[in-house]
Order: C-alpha cells, then sequence, then structure tokens
C-alpha cells in the first residue's frame, strides 16, 4: 500500500492560528517557509496542523525527512480526533515508519479513523482483513469493508472490490459489475484501476485506449508494481502493447536515480 496524504487541515476550534491558503502557496514556492508556519501551529496546540506537518516530515518536503519526527506529530493529532492522522499513525506501525512493525496496532488506529467514515482507513483496514495482518484473515470482512471504502468513493477499493466480483469471492460472479468498476477506478485515477480497466478494454480490441491508460499507470504507479506490469505486457498478445515496457524502464531508471 502506498502512503496516503493528509490533504488539507480542516477547520477547528483554534483554526484561525493557520492561514492554510497561505501554506498552501508557500508548499509550492517555498516548502520551507511552509514548514515553519505549520511548526509553529502545530507546537501552538492546531492538530489539524501537527497532521500535516507529520506528513512533510515523512515526506521530507520543507523538513529533513524524520519518520520518527512524523510519528510524533501524527499520535499528537491522532489523540486530538483528527481522523486522517488516526489513519496516517495506522500506517506508520503497519509500515515500521519511526517505530517497529506492530500489525495489531495499526489495525486499532484504522478502525478508529473509520468510525469517522474516512475512506482510505476504511479501505486499509479491508487490506488488514484481506491479508490477515493483525486479525484472522478474512475475505467476507475484506469484502464488507472494501464495499464500504466504494460507497464512500474511494477509488483504489472500487479495484480491489471488481475483482471480488469478477472472481466470484464471497458474492456471485458479476463481470459487468466488476468491470464498471474497474471503470470507476480508473476514471478516479487508480493505477491499479487504470491497469484493469485497460485489460478489458484491450479485451475488446480498444488497443489505442488500453495504451493510453496503461501509460498513465505507469507515470503514477510505484516501483514495486511496475516490474511485473512489465512481464504482464511481455506475455501479452497484444504486440503494439509490448511497446509501453520501454516507458517502464524509464520509470524504473528515474525511480533509481530521481
Amino acid at each position: 500500500m502506498d502512503s496516503q496524504t493528509p490533504g488539507t487541515p480542516q477547520p477547528s476550534s483554534n483554526a484561525s492560528m493557520l492561514d492554510v491558503d497561505a501554506v498552501n502557496r508557500l508548499l509550492q514556492q517555498q516548502p520551507d517557509e511552509a514548514a515553519k508556519l505549520l511548526q509553529a501551529a502545530a507546537r501552538a496546540g492546531h492538530a489539524p496542523a501537527q497532521t500535516w506537518l507529520a506528513q512533510l516530515y515523512l515526506d521530507g518536503t520543507g523538513v529533513s525527512a524524520d519518520a520518527q519526527e512524523a510519528l510524533h506529530w501524527f499520535q499528537r493529532a491522532a489523540h486530538a480526533d483528527v481522523p486522517m492522522a488516526m489513519n496516517m499513525l495506522g500506517r506508520c506501525h503497519e509500515s515500521g515508519w519511526g517505530t517497529p512493525i506492530d500489525y495489531e496496532l495499526a489495525a486499532v488506529w484504522y478502525r478508529r479513523a473509520a468510525t469517522h467514515d474516512l475512506d482510505w482507513a476504511v479501505y486499509n483496514l479491508a487490506q488488514m482483513h484481506a491479508n490477515g495482518r493483525g486479525m484472522m484473515q478474512s475475505r467476507a470482512e475484506a469484502f464488507r469493508w472494501f464495499t464500504r471504502a466504494v460507497e464512500l468513493g474511494h477509488a483504489r477499493a472500487m479495484h480491489f472490490l471488481g475483482q471480488f466480483y469478477e472472481y466470484g469471492w464471497e458474492v456471485e460472479v458479476d463481470q459487468a459489475h466488476a468491470f464498471e468498476l474497474y471503470r470507476r477506478s480508473a476514471e478516479g485515477g487508480d493505477y491499479r484501476g487504470l491497469c484493469s480497466w485497460a485489460s478489458v478494454l484491450a479485451g475488446q480490441g480498444r488497443i489505442d485506449e488500453a495504451s493510453s491508460l496503461i501509460e498513465g499507470a505507469i507515470a503514477l504507479a510505484p516501483r514495486h508494481y511496475l516490474e511485473p506490469l512489465a512481464q504482464q505486457l511481455r506475455s501479452s498478445s497484444q504486440i503494439k502493447l509490448h511497446a509501453l515496457i520501454k516507458h517502464i524502464n524509464t520509470r524504473l531508471r528515474s525511480t533509481e536515480y530521481g
């Protein structure tokens, strides 16, 4: 799973301490100055700013990357009931960012964030059930939580729920519904959805459309997804899709040296 960003802080009782528009502008032009504004607000107890600052430390934006400092601020904001901070604290415990991996604790924080109907937390909880991390593996529970994430509009969950309907996991096979979920996931900009919908289009002979979607996915996908994708393209009967492998190789080189 990939890192989620907290996004723009939501209003709170002390929102006047932070000029959100100014921070957004500075992040584009002077990220170090943006970080200073967030640090001041975070130290003064502005919980959404603490979440935002934590993500800057996680990403190394405007500050030196520091997973332990990110963990600290996610913890502060999570205990102040910021749903995205709860979710990101779960990510820290699941991925070992600034702390030893602890799947059970990650699941606790995902579940807490999910009670606020945060789509990323609901999706992450579905993945924990699917993979048996921090709990007993349960495809039925994964189906339930993926369904809820889709109801909340989560694009990546649409891809995974589509697989349930395509392969008949915990539900009757419904290829039309599966394909619709892949299409919606692709329209939501998820790289997995883009590839799944491209596969559907390729099967319909719409190769140019499929190629365009895969090219978009290559620009978005993390490195661990690109190498298996290259293997799939290499084995495709559609020769035109083989040309996309060079785009993957270029992207892999850029991530290696970038």
